[in-house]
């Protein structure tokens, strides 16, 4: 969940003193990857960790009782520090058995009851069912599906055919031959999804229920798309050394003291790895104090000229890293 630092009032608004609210600065938003998806669709290892984080969010915020109740891409962030997507806008958020939003969730992301409720509203009529934290599980269910799929869905969950056999729909999205995904055995983020899209929110998996799912047992890498997208305070330089380089001990310790040099320059480096082995032979690995520091050397060295080769840089997970564990093929 997005950190509050603190909340103050601004009394030079044009209209009148105004309540803000002072958030922390998160990075790329799920809607914006989506767009740089090209209609393939996210990897499986971003829309893990995405399920996982949301999932563990909200999972907390039903424990104390709230509903954020407008789950949507883009109020979904990545945070470059903690290396996790977080839920941002609690404008419609209400505690669950007092609902004082009458309007909640935005069009293609609305659950059944919530669809209901706002219709009755609008006539002026109340409903007999309440929203509850189930209405973030369908919105998310909807979100996963088309981070898998790459495509926005408001008009095919809007459509009679989904309202009559939602299933149907899910299992032609899954087996899509234009799902890039449709190559891996996907069918528990399949299931995952339905457990989440059950029309009776009664029969929809908790937060908590949903984490339990088979779908995060399995160890996913991410593609080179996701670690150019998604900023994290490690940085790992391509095509920067030869094998000749890392043969030749003298020759590498004065490569491995220029690039510290070089990367220094964007802020202070706090561990540099070259292995010489695999996996990771050759390629540089640069851990920064903080992501900004970061994204402004990964800014800066794409496309830099070194030893006559033009360098690749990447975002690395900073966990992963920690661990030593490196990718050695990235899709």
């Amino acid at each position: 969940v997005v950190t509050l630092y603190g909340v103050f009032t601004n009394h030079y608004s044009a209209n009148g003193p105004s309540r803000c609210l002072l958030l922390e600065l998160l990075d790329v938003s799920v809607s914006e990857l989506l767009l740089h998806s090209s209609n393939q669709g996210c990897s499986m290892w971003m829309i893990q960790h995405c399920a996982r984080d949301v999932l563990e969010a909200l999972a907390f915020l039903h424990h104390k009782g709230y509903v954020h109740a407008d789950l949507k891409p883009r109020n979904i962030l990545w945070s470059a520090e903690e290396e996790c997507f977080k839920l941002i806008d609690f404008g419609l958020s209400f505690k669950e058995g007092n609902q004082d939003v009458k309007y909640i969730q935005t069009d293609g992301y609305r659950a059944p009851e919530a669809e209901l409720q706002n219709c009755l509203a609008q006539a002026g009529l109340q409903s007999e069912t309440e929203c509850t934290s189930a209405v973030d599980l369908w919105s998310l269910g909807i979100v996963l599906l088309e981070m898998f799929s790459g495509m926005k869905l408001k008009h095919t969950v809007q459509s009679q055919e989904w309202k009559t056999n939602s299933s149907a729909i899910i299992d032609r999205i899954f087996a899509s031959e234009g799902v890039v995904n449709s190559a891996i055995p996907a069918y528990h983020l399949r299931d995952l999804i339905k457990s989440m899209l059950h029309c009776d929110q009664g029969k929809r998996a908790s937060a908590e229920k949903a984490l339990c799912s088979p779908f995060f047992s399995i160890p996913f890498a991410p593609h080179i798309e996701d670690l150019v997208m998604l900023p994290t305070p490690v940085l790992r330089l391509l095509n920067v050394l030869s094998d000749a380089s890392l043969q030749c001990e003298e020759e590498y310790e004065d490569i491995l003291e220029d690039i510290r040099e070089e990367c220094q320059k964007y802020g202070p480096v706090v561990s540099l790895l070259i292995p010489k082995e695999n996996p990771g032979k050759g390629q540089v690995f640069v851990e920064y104090a903080n992501a900004g520091d970061s994204k402004a050397a990964q800014k800066m060295l794409t496309g830099k000229i070194f030893d006559g080769k033009f360098v690749v840089a990447t975002f690395y997970p900073l966990s992963a890293y920690k661990r030593g564990y490196l990718y050695q093929n990235l899709l």
